[in-house]
Protein backbone atom coordinates (compact mmCIF):
# COMPACT_ATOMS: atom_id res chain seq x y z
CA UNK A 1 0.00 0.00 0.00
CA UNK A 2 1.60 3.39 -0.58
CA UNK A 3 1.74 5.40 2.35
CA UNK A 4 3.18 8.36 1.10
CA UNK A 5 4.72 10.49 -1.39
CA UNK A 6 7.64 12.67 -1.93
CA UNK A 7 8.02 14.79 -5.29
CA UNK A 8 10.81 17.74 -5.60
CA UNK A 9 11.81 19.73 -8.96
CA UNK A 10 9.09 17.67 -11.31
CA UNK A 11 7.41 19.45 -13.97
CA UNK A 12 5.31 21.75 -13.19
CA UNK A 13 5.80 20.26 -9.09
CA UNK A 14 7.95 22.28 -6.76
CA UNK A 15 7.93 20.51 -4.02
CA UNK A 16 4.76 18.20 -2.49
CA UNK A 17 4.53 15.82 -0.10
CA UNK A 18 1.39 13.53 0.48
CA UNK A 19 0.45 10.79 2.73
CA UNK A 20 -1.94 8.27 1.44
CA UNK A 21 -4.60 5.99 3.73
CA UNK A 22 -6.24 2.88 3.10
CA UNK A 23 -10.06 2.19 1.26
CA UNK A 24 -10.79 4.43 -2.02
CA UNK A 25 -9.38 7.71 -2.52
CA UNK A 26 -10.33 10.18 -4.83
CA UNK A 27 -7.97 12.68 -6.41
CA UNK A 28 -9.72 15.82 -8.63
CA UNK A 29 -8.84 19.09 -9.99
CA UNK A 30 -9.23 21.17 -12.99
CA UNK A 31 -8.19 20.07 -16.69
CA UNK A 32 -4.07 20.81 -16.77
CA UNK A 33 -3.71 21.75 -12.94
CA UNK A 34 -1.20 18.77 -12.80
CA UNK A 35 -2.90 15.32 -11.72
CA UNK A 36 -1.22 13.15 -14.78
CA UNK A 37 1.74 14.88 -13.86
CA UNK A 38 1.79 13.23 -10.37
CA UNK A 39 1.21 10.18 -11.63
CA UNK A 40 4.24 10.69 -14.29
CA UNK A 41 6.38 11.11 -10.87
CA UNK A 42 5.10 7.85 -9.35
CA UNK A 43 5.82 6.07 -12.27
CA UNK A 44 9.29 7.26 -11.77
CA UNK A 45 9.63 4.85 -8.55
CA UNK A 46 7.93 2.73 -10.61
CA UNK A 47 10.80 2.19 -12.81
CA UNK A 48 9.59 3.96 -15.79
CA UNK A 49 12.87 6.21 -17.76
CA UNK A 50 12.80 9.93 -17.76
CA UNK A 51 15.38 12.35 -19.06
CA UNK A 52 16.17 15.87 -18.33
CA UNK A 53 12.64 17.45 -19.49
CA UNK A 54 11.09 16.42 -16.47
CA UNK A 55 12.64 19.09 -14.14
CA UNK A 56 11.10 22.09 -12.61
CA UNK A 57 14.62 23.93 -11.78
CA UNK A 58 17.39 22.73 -14.35
CA UNK A 59 20.01 23.39 -11.99
CA UNK A 60 19.05 21.26 -9.16
CA UNK A 61 17.65 17.15 -9.50
CA UNK A 62 14.69 15.75 -9.34
CA UNK A 63 13.88 13.43 -6.41
CA UNK A 64 10.76 11.20 -6.00
CA UNK A 65 10.32 9.36 -3.36
CA UNK A 66 7.62 6.86 -2.21
CA UNK A 67 7.00 4.69 0.76
CA UNK A 68 4.92 1.47 0.85
CA UNK A 69 3.83 -0.70 3.37
CA UNK A 70 4.40 -4.30 2.35
CA UNK A 71 4.10 -6.66 5.22
CA UNK A 72 0.90 -8.71 4.06
CA UNK A 73 2.52 -9.23 -0.05
CA UNK A 74 5.32 -11.63 0.54
CA UNK A 75 7.76 -9.55 -0.80
CA UNK A 76 10.80 -11.17 1.50
CA UNK A 77 12.30 -13.71 -1.47
CA UNK A 78 12.07 -10.61 -4.09
CA UNK A 79 14.12 -8.54 -1.40
CA UNK A 80 16.62 -11.46 -0.49
CA UNK A 81 17.24 -12.51 -4.09
CA UNK A 82 17.82 -8.86 -5.12
CA UNK A 83 20.55 -8.68 -2.41
CA UNK A 84 18.41 -5.94 -0.64
CA UNK A 85 17.13 -5.14 2.91
CA UNK A 86 14.24 -6.00 3.95
CA UNK A 87 11.51 -4.06 5.87
CA UNK A 88 8.08 -4.04 6.04
CA UNK A 89 8.09 -0.45 5.03
CA UNK A 90 9.92 -0.22 2.03
CA UNK A 91 11.19 3.26 0.57
CA UNK A 92 11.26 3.79 -3.08
CA UNK A 93 13.68 7.20 -4.23
CA UNK A 94 14.48 7.84 -7.25
CA UNK A 95 16.98 11.04 -8.29
CA UNK A 96 17.38 12.46 -11.68
CA UNK A 97 20.02 14.97 -12.20
CA UNK A 98 20.40 18.37 -14.61
CA UNK A 99 22.19 16.05 -17.09
CA UNK A 100 19.67 13.84 -17.46
CA UNK A 101 21.29 10.36 -15.19
CA UNK A 102 19.08 8.82 -13.39
CA UNK A 103 20.06 7.16 -10.04
CA UNK A 104 17.48 5.03 -8.03
CA UNK A 105 17.56 3.34 -4.29
CA UNK A 106 15.19 0.60 -2.41
CA UNK A 107 15.73 1.34 1.55
CA UNK A 108 19.09 2.78 0.57
CA UNK A 109 20.51 0.37 -1.34
CA UNK A 110 21.45 1.43 -5.42
CA UNK A 111 19.43 -0.40 -7.75
CA UNK A 112 19.40 -0.51 -11.74
CA UNK A 113 15.68 0.46 -13.19
CA UNK A 114 14.74 -3.60 -14.09
CA UNK A 115 14.59 -4.28 -10.43
CA UNK A 116 12.60 -1.19 -9.77
CA UNK A 117 10.33 -1.88 -12.46
CA UNK A 118 10.42 -5.47 -11.23
CA UNK A 119 9.51 -4.21 -7.65
CA UNK A 120 6.84 -1.50 -8.97
CA UNK A 121 5.01 -4.37 -10.57
CA UNK A 122 4.21 -5.81 -7.60
CA UNK A 123 3.47 -2.89 -6.09
CA UNK A 124 1.08 -0.79 -8.22
CA UNK A 125 -0.99 -0.84 -10.90
CA UNK A 126 -1.71 2.11 -12.83
CA UNK A 127 -4.30 1.64 -15.26
CA UNK A 128 -4.71 5.12 -17.81
CA UNK A 129 -7.30 5.53 -20.58
CA UNK A 130 -5.04 4.37 -22.89
CA UNK A 131 -4.63 1.04 -21.80
CA UNK A 132 -8.10 0.33 -22.94
CA UNK A 133 -6.83 -0.35 -26.36
CA UNK A 134 -4.95 -3.22 -24.21
CA UNK A 135 -8.35 -5.51 -24.55
CA UNK A 136 -8.08 -5.69 -28.39
CA UNK A 137 -4.35 -7.65 -27.50
CA UNK A 138 -5.06 -11.56 -27.67
CA UNK A 139 -1.27 -11.30 -25.03
CA UNK A 140 -3.34 -9.14 -22.50
CA UNK A 141 -6.68 -10.81 -23.17
CA UNK A 142 -4.71 -14.10 -22.08
CA UNK A 143 -3.03 -12.27 -19.25
CA UNK A 144 -6.43 -11.79 -17.91
CA UNK A 145 -7.92 -14.58 -17.98
CA UNK A 146 -4.76 -16.28 -16.68
CA UNK A 147 -4.87 -13.54 -13.58
CA UNK A 148 -8.21 -14.47 -12.83
CA UNK A 149 -7.73 -18.27 -12.84
CA UNK A 150 -5.08 -17.58 -10.46
CA UNK A 151 -3.51 -20.75 -12.08
CA UNK A 152 0.53 -19.29 -11.13
CA UNK A 153 2.20 -22.01 -10.23
CA UNK A 154 0.91 -24.15 -13.51
CA UNK A 155 1.87 -21.29 -15.26
CA UNK A 156 5.29 -20.71 -13.72
CA UNK A 157 5.92 -24.65 -14.38
CA UNK A 158 5.30 -24.16 -18.23
CA UNK A 159 7.32 -21.42 -18.68
CA UNK A 160 10.15 -23.13 -16.95
CA UNK A 161 9.16 -26.67 -19.40
CA UNK A 162 9.36 -23.91 -22.05
CA UNK A 163 12.55 -22.17 -21.74
CA UNK A 164 14.10 -26.43 -21.62
CA UNK A 165 11.65 -26.81 -24.13
CA UNK A 166 13.64 -24.11 -26.55
CA UNK A 167 17.32 -24.76 -25.48
CA UNK A 168 16.54 -28.55 -26.48
CA UNK A 169 15.32 -27.86 -29.84
CA UNK A 170 17.69 -25.04 -30.15
CA UNK A 171 20.23 -27.75 -29.37
CA UNK A 172 18.87 -30.55 -31.48
CA UNK A 173 18.59 -28.75 -34.62
CA UNK A 174 21.85 -27.04 -34.36
CA UNK A 175 23.16 -30.21 -34.24
CA UNK A 176 21.72 -31.68 -37.48
CA UNK A 177 22.35 -28.76 -39.42
CA UNK A 178 25.85 -29.52 -38.26
CA UNK A 179 25.79 -33.18 -38.65
CA UNK A 180 24.26 -32.67 -42.34
CA UNK A 181 26.98 -29.77 -43.51
CA UNK A 182 29.61 -31.90 -41.90
CA UNK A 183 27.91 -35.24 -43.85
CA UNK A 184 28.39 -33.10 -46.89
CA UNK A 185 31.97 -32.21 -46.22
CA UNK A 186 33.56 -35.36 -44.73
CA UNK A 187 34.74 -36.52 -48.21
CA UNK A 188 36.05 -33.32 -48.83
CA UNK A 189 37.75 -33.35 -44.98
CA UNK A 190 38.79 -37.15 -45.21
CA UNK A 191 40.74 -36.17 -48.32
CA UNK A 192 42.88 -33.51 -46.27
CA UNK A 193 43.67 -35.87 -44.01
CA UNK A 194 44.27 -38.94 -45.47
CA UNK A 195 46.73 -36.86 -47.91
CA UNK A 196 48.59 -35.55 -44.48
CA UNK A 197 48.55 -38.90 -42.86
CA UNK A 198 50.19 -40.54 -45.72
CA UNK A 199 52.76 -37.44 -45.97
CA UNK A 200 54.05 -39.27 -42.30
CA UNK A 201 55.29 -35.84 -41.41
CA UNK A 202 57.83 -35.49 -38.50
CA UNK A 203 58.25 -32.37 -36.66
CA UNK A 204 61.45 -30.67 -37.29
CA UNK A 205 62.16 -32.65 -40.69
CA UNK A 206 62.12 -30.24 -43.16
CA UNK A 207 65.26 -28.37 -41.65
CA UNK A 208 67.10 -31.67 -41.26
CA UNK A 209 65.90 -32.34 -44.91
CA UNK A 210 67.28 -28.75 -46.32
CA UNK A 211 70.50 -29.06 -44.73
CA UNK A 212 71.20 -32.92 -46.13
CA UNK A 213 70.15 -31.71 -49.68
CA UNK A 214 72.52 -28.84 -49.33
CA UNK A 215 75.12 -31.08 -48.22
CA UNK A 216 74.33 -34.00 -51.17
CA UNK A 217 74.18 -31.50 -53.71
CA UNK A 218 77.84 -30.38 -52.73
CA UNK A 219 79.21 -33.53 -51.65
CA UNK A 220 82.45 -33.92 -54.56
CA UNK A 221 83.75 -30.30 -53.45
CA UNK A 222 83.00 -31.38 -48.71
CA UNK A 223 85.05 -34.30 -49.83
CA UNK A 224 87.58 -32.72 -51.63
CA UNK A 225 88.35 -30.29 -48.83
CA UNK A 226 88.02 -31.84 -45.93
CA UNK A 227 90.20 -34.48 -47.02
CA UNK A 228 93.14 -31.93 -48.19
CA UNK A 229 92.71 -30.33 -45.13
CA UNK A 230 93.69 -33.75 -43.46
CA UNK A 231 96.61 -34.24 -45.95
CA UNK A 232 97.63 -31.07 -44.38
CA UNK A 233 97.49 -31.88 -40.92
CA UNK A 234 98.86 -35.65 -41.10
CA UNK A 235 99.92 -36.65 -44.50
CA UNK A 236 103.23 -37.14 -45.90
CA UNK A 237 103.25 -33.80 -47.83
CA UNK A 238 102.53 -31.14 -45.27
CA UNK A 239 102.51 -33.86 -41.93
CA UNK A 240 101.88 -30.86 -39.52
CA UNK A 241 101.38 -33.52 -36.41
CA UNK A 242 105.03 -34.68 -37.29
CA UNK A 243 106.44 -31.42 -36.58
CA UNK A 244 105.01 -30.58 -33.72
CA UNK A 245 106.19 -33.89 -32.40
CA UNK A 246 109.83 -32.60 -33.19
CA UNK A 247 108.86 -29.48 -31.73
CA UNK A 248 107.54 -31.03 -28.46
CA UNK A 249 111.32 -33.35 -28.74
CA UNK A 250 113.50 -30.40 -28.71
CA UNK A 251 112.11 -28.48 -25.51
CA UNK A 252 112.43 -31.23 -23.44
CA UNK A 253 115.92 -31.48 -24.33
CA UNK A 254 116.35 -27.94 -22.85
CA UNK A 255 113.47 -28.15 -19.98
CA UNK A 256 115.89 -29.46 -16.89
CA UNK A 257 118.12 -26.26 -17.51
CA UNK A 258 115.51 -23.43 -19.22
CA UNK A 259 112.20 -23.49 -16.95
CA UNK A 260 110.10 -21.52 -19.64
CA UNK A 261 110.41 -24.45 -22.00
CA UNK A 262 108.85 -27.00 -19.63
CA UNK A 263 105.64 -25.10 -19.68
CA UNK A 264 105.89 -24.42 -23.76
CA UNK A 265 106.02 -28.07 -23.80
CA UNK A 266 103.31 -29.18 -22.18
CA UNK A 267 101.00 -26.08 -24.68
CA UNK A 268 102.68 -28.39 -27.35
CA UNK A 269 101.40 -31.20 -26.13
CA UNK A 270 97.77 -29.81 -25.84
CA UNK A 271 97.97 -28.35 -29.14
CA UNK A 272 99.25 -31.68 -30.54
CA UNK A 273 96.60 -33.61 -29.27
CA UNK A 274 93.57 -31.24 -30.33
CA UNK A 275 95.07 -30.94 -33.99
CA UNK A 276 94.91 -34.99 -34.17
CA UNK A 277 91.47 -35.40 -32.98
CA UNK A 278 91.25 -32.73 -35.42
CA UNK A 279 92.98 -34.66 -38.16
CA UNK A 280 91.39 -37.71 -37.63
CA UNK A 281 87.68 -36.00 -37.60
CA UNK A 282 88.56 -34.43 -40.89
CA UNK A 283 89.29 -38.24 -42.20
CA UNK A 284 86.14 -39.77 -41.04
CA UNK A 285 84.11 -36.89 -42.65
CA UNK A 286 85.71 -37.04 -45.32
CA UNK A 287 85.39 -40.46 -46.22
CA UNK A 288 81.38 -40.61 -44.99
CA UNK A 289 80.75 -37.67 -47.67
CA UNK A 290 79.83 -39.78 -51.24
CA UNK A 291 77.51 -37.85 -53.98
CA UNK A 292 74.32 -40.09 -54.15
CA UNK A 293 72.13 -39.09 -57.14
CA UNK A 294 69.41 -41.24 -55.83
CA UNK A 295 68.82 -39.61 -52.36
CA UNK A 296 69.31 -36.21 -53.76
CA UNK A 297 66.30 -37.10 -55.67
CA UNK A 298 64.52 -38.88 -52.64
CA UNK A 299 64.93 -35.45 -50.66
CA UNK A 300 63.85 -33.12 -52.72
CA UNK A 301 60.76 -34.92 -53.78
CA UNK A 302 60.22 -35.47 -50.03
CA UNK A 303 60.50 -31.07 -49.51
CA UNK A 304 58.96 -30.67 -52.55
CA UNK A 305 55.70 -32.10 -50.78
CA UNK A 306 56.00 -30.60 -47.71
CA UNK A 307 56.53 -27.41 -49.74
CA UNK A 308 53.38 -27.57 -51.25
CA UNK A 309 51.06 -28.95 -48.31
CA UNK A 310 52.40 -26.07 -46.68
CA UNK A 311 51.40 -23.61 -50.09
CA UNK A 312 47.69 -25.70 -50.28
CA UNK A 313 47.46 -25.10 -46.61
CA UNK A 314 48.73 -21.43 -46.20
CA UNK A 315 51.75 -22.61 -43.30
CA UNK A 316 54.91 -22.19 -43.28
CA UNK A 317 56.41 -24.84 -41.15
CA UNK A 318 55.90 -28.80 -40.43
CA UNK A 319 54.86 -28.24 -37.09
CA UNK A 320 51.51 -26.28 -38.38
CA UNK A 321 50.75 -28.89 -40.75
CA UNK A 322 50.87 -31.94 -38.20
CA UNK A 323 48.50 -29.73 -35.98
CA UNK A 324 46.09 -29.10 -38.84
CA UNK A 325 46.45 -33.16 -39.55
CA UNK A 326 45.47 -33.17 -36.04
CA UNK A 327 42.48 -30.92 -36.10
CA UNK A 328 41.23 -32.48 -39.20
CA UNK A 329 41.24 -35.69 -37.25
CA UNK A 330 38.92 -34.65 -34.66
CA UNK A 331 36.60 -33.00 -37.47
CA UNK A 332 36.22 -36.73 -38.44
CA UNK A 333 35.95 -38.30 -34.99
CA UNK A 334 33.32 -35.67 -34.37
CA UNK A 335 30.91 -36.17 -37.63
CA UNK A 336 31.50 -40.11 -36.68
CA UNK A 337 29.74 -39.30 -33.60
CA UNK A 338 27.55 -37.23 -34.65
CA UNK A 339 25.14 -40.26 -35.20
CA UNK A 340 24.62 -40.80 -31.32
CA UNK A 341 24.92 -37.20 -30.37
CA UNK A 342 22.18 -36.47 -32.55
CA UNK A 343 19.95 -39.33 -31.46
CA UNK A 344 20.37 -38.34 -27.92
CA UNK A 345 19.69 -35.24 -28.61
CA UNK A 346 16.44 -35.89 -30.16
CA UNK A 347 15.05 -38.11 -27.68
CA UNK A 348 15.71 -35.04 -24.88
CA UNK A 349 13.99 -32.74 -27.33
CA UNK A 350 11.15 -35.29 -27.42
CA UNK A 351 10.94 -35.75 -23.92
CA UNK A 352 10.82 -32.34 -23.14
CA UNK A 353 7.72 -31.56 -26.19
CA UNK A 354 6.23 -34.17 -24.21
CA UNK A 355 6.15 -33.14 -21.04
CA UNK A 356 5.59 -29.15 -22.45
CA UNK A 357 2.35 -30.70 -24.13
CA UNK A 358 1.08 -32.56 -21.14
CA UNK A 359 1.55 -29.08 -19.18
CA UNK A 360 0.33 -26.86 -21.89
CA UNK A 361 -3.05 -29.48 -22.05
CA UNK A 362 -3.34 -28.71 -18.32
CA UNK A 363 -3.03 -25.15 -18.56
CA UNK A 364 -5.79 -25.32 -21.16
CA UNK A 365 -7.91 -27.42 -18.87
CA UNK A 366 -7.51 -24.90 -16.51
CA UNK A 367 -8.70 -21.94 -18.58
CA UNK A 368 -11.53 -23.55 -20.10
CA UNK A 369 -12.85 -24.63 -16.36
CA UNK A 370 -12.59 -20.68 -15.69
CA UNK A 371 -14.38 -19.60 -18.61
CA UNK A 372 -17.46 -19.79 -17.87
CA UNK A 373 -17.34 -18.27 -14.57
CA UNK A 374 -15.23 -14.95 -15.82
CA UNK A 375 -18.02 -14.91 -18.92
CA UNK A 376 -20.66 -15.19 -16.18
CA UNK A 377 -18.82 -12.48 -14.19
CA UNK A 378 -18.26 -9.94 -16.88
CA UNK A 379 -21.54 -9.68 -17.87
CA UNK A 380 -23.14 -9.61 -14.76
CA UNK A 381 -20.56 -6.32 -14.09
CA UNK A 382 -21.69 -4.35 -17.52
CA UNK A 383 -25.45 -5.16 -16.75
CA UNK A 384 -24.59 -3.44 -13.49
CA UNK A 385 -22.79 -0.58 -15.28
CA UNK A 386 -25.89 0.37 -17.76
CA UNK A 387 -25.21 -2.48 -20.41
CA UNK A 388 -28.37 -4.31 -19.86
CA UNK A 389 -28.39 -6.54 -22.98
CA UNK A 390 -24.45 -7.07 -22.68
CA UNK A 391 -23.36 -10.05 -23.88
CA UNK A 392 -19.41 -11.26 -22.93
CA UNK A 393 -17.69 -14.48 -23.92
CA UNK A 394 -14.14 -15.92 -24.02
CA UNK A 395 -13.13 -17.84 -27.44
CA UNK A 396 -10.11 -20.38 -26.54
CA UNK A 397 -7.99 -21.69 -29.97
CA UNK A 398 -5.53 -23.49 -29.70
CA UNK A 399 -2.27 -22.71 -31.36
CA UNK A 400 -0.41 -24.83 -34.05
CA UNK A 401 2.89 -24.33 -31.78
CA UNK A 402 4.02 -23.39 -28.33
CA UNK A 403 4.05 -19.97 -27.19
CA UNK A 404 5.67 -18.37 -23.91
CA UNK A 405 2.57 -18.49 -22.54
CA UNK A 406 0.94 -21.68 -23.72
CA UNK A 407 -0.77 -23.38 -27.19
CA UNK A 408 -3.71 -21.08 -26.10
CA UNK A 409 -5.44 -18.29 -28.10
CA UNK A 410 -7.53 -16.07 -26.34
CA UNK A 411 -10.14 -13.11 -27.94
CA UNK A 412 -12.55 -11.41 -26.35
CA UNK A 413 -15.83 -11.18 -27.67
CA UNK A 414 -18.65 -8.82 -27.01
CA UNK A 415 -22.14 -7.36 -27.82
CA UNK A 416 -24.16 -4.75 -26.38
CA UNK A 417 -27.13 -4.88 -28.50
CA UNK A 418 -30.15 -7.69 -27.43
CA UNK A 419 -29.82 -8.99 -31.24
CA UNK A 420 -26.18 -8.45 -32.15
CA UNK A 421 -23.94 -11.01 -32.88
CA UNK A 422 -21.09 -11.92 -30.57
CA UNK A 423 -17.75 -10.41 -32.14
CA UNK A 424 -14.15 -9.22 -31.35
CA UNK A 425 -14.22 -6.39 -28.65
CA UNK A 426 -11.71 -4.54 -30.32
CA UNK A 427 -14.40 -4.27 -33.22
CA UNK A 428 -17.61 -3.48 -32.04
CA UNK A 429 -16.90 -2.00 -28.90
CA UNK A 430 -17.26 2.27 -28.16
CA UNK A 431 -14.88 4.22 -26.30
CA UNK A 432 -17.56 3.84 -23.40
CA UNK A 433 -18.37 0.27 -23.62
CA UNK A 434 -14.21 -0.38 -23.21
CA UNK A 435 -13.92 2.04 -20.76
CA UNK A 436 -16.69 -0.50 -18.42
CA UNK A 437 -15.74 -3.75 -19.77
CA UNK A 438 -12.14 -2.66 -18.38
CA UNK A 439 -12.98 -2.02 -15.03
CA UNK A 440 -15.17 -5.00 -14.89
CA UNK A 441 -11.83 -7.03 -15.87
CA UNK A 442 -10.02 -4.91 -13.29
CA UNK A 443 -12.54 -5.34 -10.68
CA UNK A 444 -12.58 -9.40 -10.96
CA UNK A 445 -8.34 -9.61 -11.52
CA UNK A 446 -7.85 -7.62 -8.84
CA UNK A 447 -9.96 -9.85 -6.16
CA UNK A 448 -7.90 -12.45 -7.43
CA UNK A 449 -4.48 -10.71 -6.46
CA UNK A 450 -3.00 -9.70 -4.13
CA UNK A 451 -1.83 -6.24 -5.32
CA UNK A 452 -1.54 -3.74 -3.10
CA UNK A 453 -2.35 -0.62 -5.04
CA UNK A 454 -4.79 -0.12 -8.02
CA UNK A 455 -4.72 3.53 -9.47
CA UNK A 456 -7.27 4.44 -11.71
CA UNK A 457 -6.39 7.62 -14.31
CA UNK A 458 -9.78 8.75 -15.29
CA UNK A 459 -11.27 5.00 -16.00
CA UNK A 460 -14.81 7.00 -15.83
CA UNK A 461 -14.23 8.42 -19.11
CA UNK A 462 -17.06 8.30 -21.40
CA UNK A 463 -19.71 8.22 -18.72
CA UNK A 464 -22.27 10.50 -16.88
CA UNK A 465 -24.97 10.09 -14.60
CA UNK A 466 -26.18 6.63 -13.64
CA UNK A 467 -23.51 5.22 -14.80
CA UNK A 468 -20.81 6.80 -13.03
CA UNK A 469 -22.45 6.44 -9.71
CA UNK A 470 -22.43 2.91 -10.50
CA UNK A 471 -18.86 3.20 -11.41
CA UNK A 472 -18.40 4.43 -8.02
CA UNK A 473 -19.80 1.45 -6.52
CA UNK A 474 -17.53 -0.89 -8.52
CA UNK A 475 -14.37 1.25 -7.47
CA UNK A 476 -15.61 1.35 -3.34
CA UNK A 477 -15.92 -2.52 -3.51
CA UNK A 478 -12.66 -2.89 -4.91
CA UNK A 479 -11.61 -1.10 -2.38
CA UNK A 480 -12.68 -2.81 0.18
CA UNK A 481 -9.76 -5.62 -0.32
CA UNK A 482 -6.65 -2.86 -1.77
CA UNK A 483 -5.71 0.38 -1.86
CA UNK A 484 -7.40 2.16 -4.97
CA UNK A 485 -6.67 5.72 -6.36
CA UNK A 486 -8.64 7.31 -8.64
CA UNK A 487 -8.24 10.07 -10.59
CA UNK A 488 -11.61 11.89 -12.03
CA UNK A 489 -13.94 14.79 -12.80
CA UNK A 490 -17.32 13.18 -12.18
CA UNK A 491 -18.94 14.04 -8.86
CA UNK A 492 -20.97 11.09 -8.76
CA UNK A 493 -17.47 8.83 -8.26
CA UNK A 494 -15.61 11.61 -6.25
CA UNK A 495 -18.53 11.34 -3.62
CA UNK A 496 -17.50 7.32 -3.32
CA UNK A 497 -14.31 8.37 -1.55
CA UNK A 498 -12.99 7.50 1.67
CA UNK A 499 -10.14 10.45 1.42
CA UNK A 500 -10.32 13.31 -1.52
CA UNK A 501 -7.24 14.81 -2.71
CA UNK A 502 -7.29 18.28 -4.98
CA UNK A 503 -4.75 19.16 -7.28
CA UNK A 504 -4.51 22.41 -8.18
CA UNK A 505 -2.17 24.95 -9.47
CA UNK A 506 -0.95 28.54 -7.94
CA UNK A 507 1.05 31.19 -10.55
CA UNK A 508 3.93 33.37 -9.20
CA UNK A 509 5.18 35.88 -11.35
CA UNK A 510 7.97 33.68 -13.87
CA UNK A 511 5.86 30.37 -13.18
CA UNK A 512 3.14 27.96 -12.29
CA UNK A 513 3.36 24.98 -9.90
CA UNK A 514 1.04 22.58 -9.08
CA UNK A 515 0.15 21.43 -5.41
CA UNK A 516 -1.96 18.39 -3.63
CA UNK A 517 -3.80 18.61 -0.49
CA UNK A 518 -5.90 16.24 1.71
CA UNK A 519 -9.59 18.11 1.59
CA UNK A 520 -11.69 18.09 4.88
CA UNK A 521 -15.40 17.50 5.20
CA UNK A 522 -16.76 20.57 4.04
CA UNK A 523 -13.74 21.38 1.17
CA UNK A 524 -15.23 18.33 0.13
CA UNK A 525 -18.81 19.61 -0.19
CA UNK A 526 -17.03 22.41 -2.00
CA UNK A 527 -15.38 20.95 -4.87
CA UNK A 528 -17.77 18.02 -5.53
CA UNK A 529 -20.37 20.95 -5.50
CA UNK A 530 -17.99 23.10 -8.23
CA UNK A 531 -17.60 19.67 -10.44
CA UNK A 532 -21.63 19.49 -10.23
CA UNK A 533 -22.37 23.43 -11.21
CA UNK A 534 -19.17 24.77 -12.57
CA UNK A 535 -17.02 27.71 -10.77
CA UNK A 536 -20.32 29.58 -9.36
CA UNK A 537 -21.89 27.53 -7.29
CA UNK A 538 -25.14 27.23 -6.36
CA UNK A 539 -26.92 26.69 -3.24
CA UNK A 540 -28.29 23.77 -5.02
CA UNK A 541 -25.18 22.16 -5.88
CA UNK A 542 -23.83 22.19 -2.11
CA UNK A 543 -27.14 20.55 -1.26
CA UNK A 544 -26.61 17.84 -3.73
CA UNK A 545 -23.07 17.68 -2.82
CA UNK A 546 -23.61 16.58 0.70
CA UNK A 547 -26.31 13.99 -0.31
CA UNK A 548 -23.67 12.70 -2.66
CA UNK A 549 -21.01 12.24 0.63
CA UNK A 550 -24.19 11.47 2.92
CA UNK A 551 -24.74 8.17 0.25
Amino acid sequence: MLKSLLVQNYALIQHLEISFDSGLSIISGETGAGKSILMGALSLILGQRADTSVLYDREKKCVVEGSFFIKPYGLNTFFRENELDYDDTVIIRREINHQGKSRAFVNDTPVGLQVLKELGQQLVDIHSQHQNLMLGDNRFQLEVLDAFGRHYDLLQRYETEYEEYLVARHEYESLKNRSEKATADLDYIGFQYDQLEKAGLVEGEQNELEEELETLSHAEEIRENLLKSYYLLAGEEGDVLGRMREVQSLLTRISAFYSPASELEKRVESAYLEMKDLSEELERLGNTVEYDPRRIVVVQERIDLIYSLQQKHKVSTVGELIRIKNDLKKQIDEIDSFDFRLEEAKKYFEACHEKLEKTAGELTARRRGIIPELEKEITGLLKELAIPHARFAVELEEEEDFQPSGKDRVTFLFSANKQGALMDISRVASGGELSRVMLSLKSLITRSSSLPTVIFDEVDAGVSGEIADKVGNILRRMAEHLQVINITHLPQIAGKGKHHYLVYKTDTADRTVTHIKLLNEEERIQEIAKMLSGEEVTPAAYENARILLRN
